[in-house]
């Protein structure tokens, strides 16, 4: 099939994983749609990503109020249209008052680009005398990433046989459980991710700098 038949089938999968992961008890779930770096891909496939998105965001708002479900966008979306900037801005604002469930959305994201937008934001912070160097913690630099208020990963999990970060949460996912599976995004459903949270909660995690 076509690369944007499958695009079409993962975009239809958010809302069910969505809804697993809260009927799961989950309280937090990011999906990474699309990377800084998938602007290179054929035109014809970025337009029709770009379409699909804005059907999501009117999809998500009635998903947002039926699930009590906060939705965050995570990257730089000023190189969006105006008309899905402005769909971002409402879901954003329409849907804070939920808290039910959070989910975000990694849009024009990479976490390099994060890591320096957060840098260059906290210099002008620091130019402008409204931070000393010398208060610049890991605490405070979270605070400057498109995460800030969100608490880091508990488990990433990684599809379609993929065994790579891709530029994805390099700061947040420092201490994060990684699952790998085959089973391609589309096709990945709530007894997929049931397999992925067991496997998690049957690890003996360590702490202090232990292997």
């Amino acid at each position: 099939m076509p690369r944007n038949y499958g695009h079409k089938a993962g975009a239809k999968n958010v809302e069910k994983i969505c809804d697993c992961a809260g009927h799961m008890g989950i309280k937090y779930l990011t999906v990474y749609a699309f990377s800084t770096e998938n602007w290179s891909r054929p035109q014809a496939e970025v337009d029709e990503l770009m379409r699909l998105l804005g059907s999501y965001m009117k999809t998500c708002l009635k998903t947002a109020k039926k699930n009590n479900m906060r939705v965050r966008v995570l990257g730089d979306i000023s190189r969006l249209t105006p008309k899905l900037q402005e769909q971002i801005r409402e879901l954003e604002t329409v849907s804070s008052q939920y808290d039910g469930f959070h989910f975000q959305i990694a849009l024009n994201y990479g976490s390099r680009d994060e890591m320096m937008r957060a840098m260059k934001k906290m210099y002008g912070e620091i130019e402008a005398g409204r931070l000393s160097k010398d208060e610049v913690t890991e605490e405070v630099f979270s605070g400057y990433l498109d995460t800030a208020d969100l608490p880091d990963p508990d488990l990433l999990i990684r599809t379609s046989g993929e065994q790579r970060l891709s530029n994805y949460l390099l700061w947040q996912l420092a201490y994060s459980e990684f699952y790998f599976t085959d089973t391609p995004w589309p096709d990945f459903d709530e007894e997929e991710l049931k397999k992925a949270v067991e496997a998690y909660q049957n690890r003996e995690r360590r702490y202090g700098g232990l292997a």
